[in-house]
């Protein structure tokens, strides 16, 4: 039997602590000297959570790898197009029809759509290049339901159906190949069945697995193509329709679907055999799976609702921790800030002060050490929809609405107490948006009453004009600092309606940013820099409707992140940065002194330890 070093050409190191440990130290082996253990390092294969994706669907399409895949189309019936880049999913071109049930293959800047429709199918075709759709010739066989794999300019797509199930499903077997340029007929299937957008492989050594019959009843068969003709292969372990499935002939992943009822099962196939793995998070079918038999992107799916729930498959010495919120710890005083919020500090290192709490207005100030929450000197003036800046201990707090009269009052805490600073702004409000430090701060917009798109710099003592913004808004996000700040969302001066319009300020100008919020939101809270922000919370006008929502921001477009466990507008505060923010109180439907703590996504690598058991 041969020895270690004669296989990998050394001997095991000695080792008297654990080396830092890199991705590609899969099979690596030392002797920890100083535990007298031999030690390893070995690829896990798990499901974790990511990111949900901006809009819940199921019946969708898509392509691409887990680092870069795109999905459209699916249950509304939508046209809407995501892009996920490893963690995040943000909004791409809009497909040029609406279908339920399409079918699509490719990568994320060159893929491909096909057919859909539900109960009639249509025969639409396109190719997207990153950022748009263009149309292409159409299938010269309208269906639903069918399979596609490939490229975009070498494609080949299967089975499908038209009608409802069960009954009226009318099943086809036949397959078509495109070019780049136009569609010709390929061999048919030997199964003619609705097959769900499931297949894997290129035009040439493609494979489709399980599906339904036109009575709705699920199939087991597995087809493998070779360019010219499908034979059977190796079938499921069990019959399953509306699967969702990635990878080739030799490595084929299988995940959900439907046996008689919906399942979380998942099976890997080599080639000529199906083995079973861990179990998918949910039960559900119709999801999209992207990627291979090691790295997948699943995304949506029917639970039977659709669902915007977002899994990665990992098979890697790399363990990822996906970001997530977290309860921390409970105000003394619980308060919203209704309509502003002061904002001061780190997610270790934070002050709120002031706000509303039940039926008045409060001058409670209190400190957060990252466990616990802590009451220090009060305001010297009780006031809501005021707003902040600063980090500890020097925070900063301005105008508001005293119950009687809009204030301009400005606060300065000094580390043991407020004092009022001789300079009060220049226009009274409350509802403003606000960035900054405590001597070189940002207000912007608010309602004076009306609303305004004013906004002024404070530089420690007093305040000057800054300027405008292009719209009027009150209880936007601020974000970053005095001379490179963002201003998010907010509520426009035509009523209680919500904006997605993003604007960025340079110290002497705002300017719209391309990159807009994927939906309205408004008195929510934000925490980060102007090329890494997370916004969270809030309402979502005109209907009000509040949120639970966290999105980010990376200098150029907005993505998901994870859901927070409350639905809270009126944040009495926000701050941190992208990846440990937080969010303190807020409503509804009363005052609350909860908060919550987000923390990123985390990975780490692991060593085992070998022992003769």
């Amino acid at each position: 039997m041969a020895t270690y070093d004669e296989i990998y050409g050394k001997r095991v190191e000695v080792l008297s602590t654990d080396p830092t440990l890199v991705s590609t130290d899969a099979g690596k082996v030392w002797y920890n000297s100083a535990s007298g253990t031999l030690k390893t390092v070995v690829a896990t294969a798990a499901w974790s959570s990511s990111n949900p994706l901006i809009n819940a669907r199921y019946g969708h399409a898509g392509g691409g790898t887990q680092a870069a895949a795109v999905i459209f189309g699916g249950s509304g019936p939508t046209n809407k197009t995501e892009e996920y880049d490893g963690s995040n999913w943000s909004s791409g071109g809009d497909l040029p029809y609406s279908a339920l049930f399409v079918s699509g293959c490719g990568t994320q800047t060159a893929a491909l759509s096909a057919g859909g429709g539900w109960p009639t199918p249509v025969a639409t075709a396109a190719t997207y290049n990153g950022s748009t759709w263009t149309g292409i010739p159409s299938l010269n066989t309208p269906r639903s339901r069918l399979g596609a794999t490939g490229t975009s300019t070498a494609a080949v797509a299967f089975g499908g159906g038209s009608g409802p199930v069960p009954g009226g499903f009318t099943t086809k077997n036949e397959s078509e190949e495109f070019n780049g340029s136009s569609w010709s007929e390929g061999d048919n299937l030997n199964t003619a069945r609705g097959i769900n957008n499931n297949g894997g492989g290129p035009q040439t050594a493609a494979i489709a697995a399980g599906g339904e019959n036109p009575s709705g009843t699920s199939v087991a068969n597995v087809e493998e193509y070779n360019g010219t003709s499908w034979s059977n292969s190796t079938a499921l372990p069990a019959a399953k329709r509306n699967l969702a499935t990635a990878g080739d002939q030799t490595a084929f992943l299988a995940i959900t679907g439907v046996t008689t009822t919906r399942v979380n099962t998942a099976q890997e196939y080599d080639g000529s055999s199906w083995t079973s793995i861990s179990a998918y998070p949910t039960a559900m079918d119709t999801p999209d799976i992207e990627g291979t038999t090691t790295a997948s992107i699943a995304s949506g799916g029917s639970t039977p609702t659709a669902t915007a729930e977002t899994n990665e498959w990992n098979v890697s010495v790399t363990t990822i921790t996906p970001g997530a919120w977290a309860a921390g710890g409970t105000l003394n005083t619980g308060r919203d800030s209704y309509y502003g919020g002061s904002r001061n500090g780190t997610q270790t290192a934070f002050r709120t002060a002031g706000g509303f709490a039940s039926t008045s207005n409060v001058v409670n100030n209190e400190a957060y050490n990252g466990t616990s929450f802590s009451e220090e000197a009060d305001l010297n003036t009780a006031r809501r929809g005021a707003s902040g800046a600063g980090t500890e201990p020097s925070a900063l707090y301005f105008g508001g609405y005293t119950g009687t009269v809009y204030t301009g009052a400005t606060e300065e805490w000094g580390g043991s107490s407020w004092t009022t600073s001789p300079g009060s702004m220049s226009t009274a409000r409350d509802g403003i948006g606000s960035c900054g430090t405590q001597t070189a701060a940002l207000a912007f917009g608010g309602n004076v009453p009306p609303r305004t798109n004013v906004s002024e710099e404070y530089d420690g003592s007093s305040w000057t004009s800054g300027g405008n913004m292009p719209g009027v808004f009150s209880n936007r996000i601020g974000l970053g600092i005095q001379t490179a700040a963002l201003a998010v969302g907010g509520e426009t001066a035509d009523g209680p309606t919500g904006s997605t319009q993003v604007d960025s300020y340079n110290g002497t100008a705002f300017s719209t940013l391309p990159g807009a919020l994927t939906a309205a939101k408004q008195s929510g809270g934000g925490a980060g820099t102007t090329t890494s922000a997370l916004v969270f919370g809030g309402s979502t006008p005109p209907s009000g409707a509040v949120t639970n929502t966290s999105i980010a921001f990376d200098g150029t477009s907005w993505s998901t992140h994870p859901n927070m466990a409350q639905t809270k507008l009126h944040w009495s505060g926000g701050a941190g940065t992208a990846t440990a923010a937080i969010g303190a109180g807020g409503n509804p439907p009363n005052t609350t002194n909860n908060t919550e703590e987000f923390t990123g996504e985390t990975t780490s690598i692991s060593a085992k330890t070998l022992t003769t058991s």
